[in-house]
């Protein structure tokens, strides 16, 4: 009786882990843009460093978007540019807005998170990112 309590508990504790380890990454896609990076949509003439971000529509939320942080990996190409994707990601923050019909992708990174994921000539590419 005592084992196949520890057995049941083992298994109810796999499933429960497995759970929380599903992975809610959402697909989209990601463009970069230049230095400078102030003014802002969100925070005006501050100062928010490189690892920065404009959301698009889909996450922009009339703002509410403003200082989330979103991890982003590269997942694939976009263009012709072969194996654009680097084997890292970059946790940026939600600075700027990036508005319709202009915005080219689902966040428009930094140059510098840009480039820390993807070569800088894909220009766009495919990525999965959620909120951190």
């Amino acid at each position: 009786m005592e084992k196949r309590l520890v057995v049941v508990m083992v298994m109810v504790m796999v499933t429960v882990l497995g759970f929380i380890s599903v992975v809610t990454a959402v697909p989209g896609t990601a463009t970069y843009y230049d230095p400078p990076y102030v003014p802002s949509s969100c925070y005006g003439n501050q100062d928010n460093g490189v690892m920065i971000a404009g959301a698009s529509d889909t996450i922009w939320g009339n703002r509410a978007a403003c200082g989330r942080h979103y991890s982003v990996k590269c997942t694939g190409q976009v263009n012709t540019l072969p194996k654009p994707c680097k084997e890292t990601s970059v946790v940026v923050r939600i600075v700027d807005y990036c508005p319709s019909p202009g915005c080219n992708g689902t966040i428009n990174l930094s140059r510098d998170a840009f480039n820390a994921i993807a070569n800088l000539q894909a220009g766009k590419i495919k990525i999965d990112y959620q909120q951190v």
